[in-house]
């Protein structure tokens, strides 16, 4: 006998999904991590250069010089 692709409506398998539990305390530390990550990219892309250089230099300016171009911070 064939049986139907699509079960019926009342069907006993037909229950809601059970809510999904974030487990905060295992994803806080990397949601910290990665703030922080994103901070210092930032740092580096959007502020390392002039007065507000912390390493001398223009190094990490060339570095990151068509990035700062690309997301449209201010270069020269």
């Amino acid at each position: 006998m064939a049986q139907p692709a699509v079960p019926p409506a009342g069907a006993p398998d037909a229950r809601p999904a059970a809510p999904v539990r974030v487990p905060v305390r295992e994803i806080l530390p990397w949601a910290v991590f990665a703030i922080v990550l994103a901070a210092v990219l930032i740092y580096f892309v959007g502020a390392e250069q002039g007065a507000t250089s912390v390493f001398g230099g223009t190094w990490i300016h060339e570095f990151t010089h068509d990035g700062r171009h690309l997301l449209g911070f201010p270069c020269h």
